[in-house]
């Protein structure tokens, strides 16, 4: 990876609908970092993040600078973790 590649940090509810809550976006140069995804992140005032228990955080580096995920990307995700705890991620494996 390169500093200035993009790194997309999101949370998504852990059951239903797959598109993210709520939303981060720094650059590999920015990590290790600590952030909060809360109501202010979310990705539409309708779909507050704190409206769900459960969600998955995920953190991807795109080469493109891209939200969609593309092969190559590298990731991370959480299990399935309470909305309003602390996660730590490692960006541990390569999209296909």
């Amino acid at each position: 990876v390169q500093p200035g590649d993009t790194v997309f940090v999101f949370a998504r509810a852990a059951d239903g609908a797959r598109l993210p809550l709520a939303v981060a976006r720094l650059r590999v140069a920015d990590l290790p970092a600590e952030l909060t995804l809360d109501d202010s992140s979310a990705m539409t005032p309708q779909t507050r993040l704190s409206a769900f228990e459960r969600v998955v955080v995920v953190a991807r580096v795109s080469r493109s600078g891209n939200v969609t995920p593309q092969p190559g990307d590298l990731e991370g995700q959480s299990g399935v973790v309470a909305s309003a705890g602390a996660v730590s991620l490692a960006i541990d494996h390569q999209r296909d």
